[in-house]
């Protein structure tokens, strides 16, 4: 039994510090930036669960699964670079919110749909998915808050 609290322990450490890593970033480009630590850890556990190898049938990838073009535009070369992942999709984040005026669930949207169409047609359009990613990301922001 010992021996298998000892594996678990082994291969549960690189992802712990992993994930201890990504918070720090997390926090630290959320404080260069002038966004809620709360918001970008909600948006970090909504796109990927804080697995910085995570992939989208869509293509984002990285902790805040961000796209090719998006990546590119905020100067971001390795998606799977945990500080560089987390910093575009932060600038991504502040960029966002002075497009959609402050309003978090425009911001929101815009993140997890593209913010071309959101702002040409607002969340009335909004499908299921997106309503449910900005209700998601909300009651994470509310529980990180606490």
């Amino acid at each position: 039994m010992k021996w298998l609290v000892l594996l678990m322990m082994a291969v549960a450490a690189p992802c712990l510090s992993q994930s201890a890593e990504a918070r720090r970033w997390a926090d630290h480009w959320a404080d260069h930036y002038g966004v809620e630590r709360e918001l970008v850890q909600a948006v970090i556990e909504a796109e990927s669960g804080w697995n910085p190898r995570a992939v989208s049938s869509a293509g984002a990838a990285g902790l805040m699964q961000l796209m090719p073009d998006t990546a590119a535009t905020f100067g971001v070369r390795n998606r799977f670079d945990v500080a560089e992942n987390i910093r575009g999709g932060v600038a991504y984040l502040k960029w966002l919110a002075a497009l959609c005026g402050g309003d978090r669930r425009l911001m929101l949207a815009s993140y997890n749909a593209g913010q071309d169409l959101v702002l040409r047609r607002g969340l009335d359009f909004a499908s299921e998915e997106v309503q449910s990613y900005v209700a998601r990301v909300a009651y994470l922001y509310r529980r990180n808050r606490w």
